[in-house]
C-alpha cells in the first residue's frame, strides 16, 4: 500500500515563495517517477513537474521553468517543490503523484499510479 502525504501549501502574495513536501509511505518500484500536478478552480488537472528516482532527471511545465524546482530526498522518501516568484495563475490545489517507471517529460494524470490528497496554494 502506497500513501502520499502533501504539506506546505498556503496563501502568499504574488512574488512570494512556498515549498511543498510530499512524503511517500510504501514501495513504488525500483524505477519510479514522482510528480506534481495542480488544478485551478474550474480548470482541468495540469501536470507541473516530475523527477526520476535518483533525482537525475527533472521536468517542468514551461510556465514554471526558472521559478519552480523539484527535488527528492530518497533517504526520507520525500519529494519537494520549491516555488518562487509565485503568480496568481499558480493558484490551485497541488497534488503529489507517483508512477511506476521513469518520468519522460510532460505527463498525463493516467500515467501515475498513486496520488496524495492535495494541498492548497493561493497566490493573490
Amino acid at each position: 500500500h502506497v500513501q502520499l502525504v502533501e504539506s506546505g501549501g498556503g496563501s502568499v502574495q504574488a512574488g512570494g515563495s512556498l515549498k511543498l513536501s510530499c512524503a511517500r509511505y510504501g514501495y513504488v518500484s525500483r524505477s519510479s517517477c514522482m510528480g506534481w500536478f495542480r488544478q485551478a478552480p474550474g480548470k482541468e488537472l495540469e501536470w507541473v513537474s516530475g523527477i526520476n528516482s535518483g533525482g537525475g532527471s527533472t521536468y517542468y511545465l514551461d510556465s514554471v521553468k526558472g521559478r519552480f524546482t523539484i527535488s527528492r530526498d530518497n533517504a526520507k522518501n520525500t519529494v519537494y517543490l520549491q516555488m518562487n516568484s509565485l503568480k496568481p495563475e499558480d493558484t490551485g490545489m497541488y497534488y503529489c503523484a507517483a508512477a511506476r517507471g521513469w518520468c519522460t517529460g510532460v505527463a498525463r494524470s493516467d500515467e501515475y499510479n498513486y496520488w496524495g490528497q492535495g494541498t492548497q496554494v493561493t497566490v493573490s
